[in-house]
């Protein structure tokens, strides 16, 4: 039979050993990403910035990137957008294109408020505004349209708007493994098809617990503005979405009240900005615009 002092030892011991793991986890992690893309003077990754794009039409149009990735997943259809005369300005979300770290201790509210600075800055000079918004930034752009009247029209692209069954669990139980587990690999290779696109990628393929709760947060909040909006709305999907089942992502097209044009796409995974789709992706929304923002395609 143990002696006592040592059945005294063994949950200290555990816990011990379950912090030094996630310690040296989180060190692989966020060297691997530090390798990979070196951060500035600012702690950005290299080609993961913001930008802007100057457009000459007086309209403008704020993209929003999706959870854990980063402005270069819209580049090329801010260029397509850009072409036509739009400006484009694609902000780096808080903790995105920096470090695991730093993506951890992101919030839902952050979110929320970059999304509001933003839209502010493009108020300074431009009166006329639409929402773009990839996988989280679908449903940021979603929440914000309910917020701000005066955003003319919405585009929902490959929107996170209802988390799987699987994704909501690990979040709801992440106070069990978050102590001793600080990142969850991602499924990164199944949301681009296109290799040489899915090496160009900024995201950081992983998710720690806090990270999860910011994600779920912000699908469930963009899910639920869904009901009140009433601008013209359109909602691209891909038929072999990784991340978001075709039935979650008809879930999320029944909440609307008012119809909305949807598109679905195919040959591509999750990211459909960057992969097989990317200029069919390009072609639907310069399309919506013409059609309710009176800029047609070059």
């Amino acid at each position: 039979m143990w002696p006592f002092s040592v059945l005294m030892l063994a949950p200290a011991l555990l816990v011990a050993t379950g912090l030094a793991y996630r310690a040296r986890v989180t060190r692989t992690i966020e060297r691997e990403y530090a390798r990979r893309f070196p951060l500035d003077a600012n702690g950005i990754a290299e080609g993961a910035h913001e930008f802007t794009l100057h457009g000459n039409t007086g309209k403008a149009l704020l993209l929003l990137h999706g959870s854990g990735d980063s402005p270069q997943s819209l580049r090329y259809l801010g260029e397509q957008l850009n072409a036509t005369g739009y400006t484009v300005y694609a902000p780096l979300l808080p903790g995105h294109g920096r470090s695991p770290r730093a993506f951890a201790m992101a919030t839902a509210n952050d979110y929320h408020s970059e999304v509001r600075r933003a839209l502010a800055q493009l108020r300074q000079s431009h009166e006329w505004i639409g929402l773009v918004g990839l996988s989280m930034g679908g449903a940021l752009a979603a929440y914000a349209a309910r917020e701000a009247a005066d955003v003319r029209l919405l585009v929902l692209i490959a929107p996170y708007l209802v988390p799987p069954p699987q994704v909501r669990w690990a979040q709801r139980v992440s106070p069990l493994w978050r102590w001793a587990v600080p990142y969850l690999r991602g499924r990164g290779e199944g949301s681009v098809h296109d290799v040489n696109a899915r090496d160009e990628s900024r995201a950081y393929g992983s998710f720690s617990a806090a990270a999860l709760t910011a994600l779920v947060d912000t699908a469930d909040a963009g899910r639920d503005a869904l009901s009140a909006l009433t601008l013209p709305t359109l909602v691209v999907n891909s038929e072999t979405d990784n991340r978001i089942p075709r039935a979650s992502a008809e879930a999320a097209l029944r909440v609307f009240r008012v119809p909305v044009e949807s598109h679905w796409v195919r040959g591509c995974g999750h990211v459909v900005t960057v992969d097989y789709c990317k200029a069919r992706v390009a072609e639907l929304v310069l399309a919506f615009l013409a059609r309710h923002a009176g800029v047609l395609p070059a």
